[in-house]
């Protein structure tokens, strides 16, 4: 696990970046002219999660600072996966985090040319058509103490091989007959080097080219010869693609065409959370989240909808800063960037999640009472609320104990406690359920002279509670969201287990809860602080009869008490 403290970050300062390093030396050396183009190629088969938007911070971000250009690129390189409802949800993922891109490409865009870079290949000799099959060809690929067995299809001719590469994309053969490969060395020391596929057959209609093409080029062949028509001066990827980095310019140069610089950096890796899209649609195809932008799941679109803000998941992204080898990040480090943000802007209102009725004995029947409450501390500008206050109350449940231990500053028989806003209150009695024994009512007496603001307020009580006024609240539906995953690593499992045996019961809980009225205009979107409770969000699924609140994240980290960390 990284450990970063995040009480001990300075104000707005990122580590050092080893990115940032290279292309200063390039600006510095003239290389390219001293341009920087960067760009962010995801492939449309399923939503953004966190670690791209690292990604999308690091190219868009890296583009900013040096005043260049960053491109948003498709890799649309596969149409059985790939789908536009994919592509709108990246391009929204990223303007939400934003950033606007200077161009808007696909891979797709350039099959022509990618083709063409194939022919020109099997002209220099350096790609043949392979009829082995797929199985075939892993046999003969040797291992990494073996080298590999040339395919006896590997010395044709260039006449036959353009002859069945054309005949490939007119689509005369089916799919798995023959495929396109490089002509490198089968005894390479890299194993992505033995005469990797560049194009293989699929009859499936795509969704930017429709049916014009049934042959498409691999990841490896399209995405340095993309990089290369557009000019991208540093291929900013992920640490998995170093081994790839040799490929990556054996095609640029046997091309010779413009040469971009890949450099790599280690993805992020978030404790409590799965990045991989085959588990994360896993989860969403078996039912154990509600879509891809369920609040638990780590998509962008998935924070989004939590109450995530753009501005926390980019100060996240710069604290973390990018690093040259894999670690894990506490999930903390981004709830605290959260609430940093949140704090700062977050209306405060008062909710009642787990209610339990208060009613003042020596409060006058009838009467209600409109105090006056801080909308934001941290915005003075903003003003005060109207917060209604009457006879019959709301409290939290836990805010009382018959026999409380010793540390208890809330309310008990006998006890006193100031009311958020209002009166010190002396609870007299209370009413428990003659079966279960829970409390189902308090009595008590309040002092007329100790509202908030008034000369004998400055009376002193250990403890302050949030109330909703029985009469004037809001009821509201309140999803209490938490932590998707119960264990740091969840696929770190024994062998046969799944991950989903880590998974978090308790990942989300709904109440019912009361609110101040102040809630109602709120829309979809808005985030609040309920004091004493959490910042939460109110959620897509509100309709005008019922309100739907998110719990965005607790005031403070409960998770570290848990695992000992405190």
């Amino acid at each position: 696990m990284a450990e970063i403290n995040p009480e001990s970050l300075p104000e707005e300062k990122a580590p050092v970046n080893f990115i940032h390093q290279i292309i200063q030396e390039d600006i510095k050396n003239n290389k390219n002219n001293g341009r920087v183009h960067t760009r962010f190629p995801p492939e449309p088969n399923g939503y953004l999660h966190i670690g791209h938007a690292k990604s999308i911070c690091l190219n868009f971000g890296t583009a900013a600072k040096f005043g260049g250009k960053c491109n948003l690129r498709f890799d649309d390189t596969n149409p059985v996966k790939e789908d536009t409802e994919y592509v709108d949800s990246i391009m929204e993922d990223v303007r939400w985090l934003g950033f606007n891109w200077d161009g808007l490409y696909y891979a797709s865009d350039y099959f022509d040319t990618l083709y063409e870079y194939a022919k020109k290949l099997i002209i220099k000799k350096l790609a043949y058509v392979c009829d082995l099959s797929q199985e075939e060809m892993s046999l003969q690929r040797g291992t990494v103490t073996k080298p590999g067995t040339d395919s006896p299809y590997r010395n044709r001719t260039v006449e036959e091989n353009l002859d069945l590469f054309r005949r490939m994309r007119a689509g005369e053969f089916p799919e798995g007959a023959r495929v396109l490969r490089a002509k490198i060395d089968m005894a390479h020391a890299n194993m992505l080097m033995r005469d990797p596929i560049l194009y293989r057959i699929i009859h499936a209609e795509h969704h930017n080219t429709g049916d014009k093409w049934c042959i498409y080029p691999m990841y490896d062949f399209a995405h340095g010869q993309c990089d290369s028509i557009e000019g991208i001066t540093h291929s900013i990827c992920t640490l998995e693609f170093e081994v790839h980095r040799p490929l990556y310019d054996w095609f640029i140069e046997k091309l010779e065409i413009f040469a971009p610089q890949q450099i790599e950096f280690a993805r992020l890796n978030l404790s409590y959370t799965v990045m991989s899209k085959r588990k994360l649609l896993q989860l969403v195809n078996e039912g154990h989240v509600n879509g891809w932008d369920d609040p638990r799941m780590p998509t962008i679109s998935g924070l989004r909808r939590r109450g995530f803000t753009p501005e926390s998941i980019r100060r996240f992204a710069d604290v973390i800063g990018v690093a040259k080898r894999d670690q894990v990040i506490d999930v903390s480090l981004l709830e605290f960037c959260l609430r940093e943000d949140l704090n700062k802007k977050a209306d405060r209102l008062m909710a009642v999640l787990n209610p339990v009725k208060l009613i003042i004995d020596n409060y006058p029947e009838g009467q209600v009472e409109y105090l006056d409450a801080v909308i934001n501390p941290e915005d003075p500008e903003k003003g005060f609320r109207k917060v209604p206050f009457s006879k019959e109350l709301f409290i939290e449940k836990e805010d009382f104990m018959i026999d409380p231990p010793g540390k208890f500053f809330r309310l008990k028989p006998g006890g006193e406690v100031r009311l958020k806003y209002a009166y010190i209150i002396k609870c007299e009695s209370f009413l428990q359920d003659p079966v279960t024994g829970e409390v189902t009512e308090i009595h008590c007496t309040y002092e007329p002279d100790t509202r908030s603001g008034m000369p004998n307020s400055n009376k002193k009580v250990k403890g302050t509670l949030h109330w909703a006024a029985v009469s004037n609240s809001v009821k509201s539906e309140v999803r209490l969201y938490d932590r998707l995953f119960v264990k740091e690593t969840p696929e770190d499992v024994e062998e046969g287990q799944d991950f989903k045996v880590n998974l978090n019961p308790d990942s989300l809980k709904v109440v019912t809860a009361y609110c101040e009225p102040a809630i109602s205009q709120y829309k979809p979107g808005d985030k609040v602080q309920f004091e004493r409770m959490g910042y939460f969000c109110v959620d897509q699924d509100s309709t005008e009869t019922n309100l739907v609140i998110n719990r965005t994240t607790t005031l403070k980290d409960n998770w570290a008490k848990i695992a000992g960390k405190e």
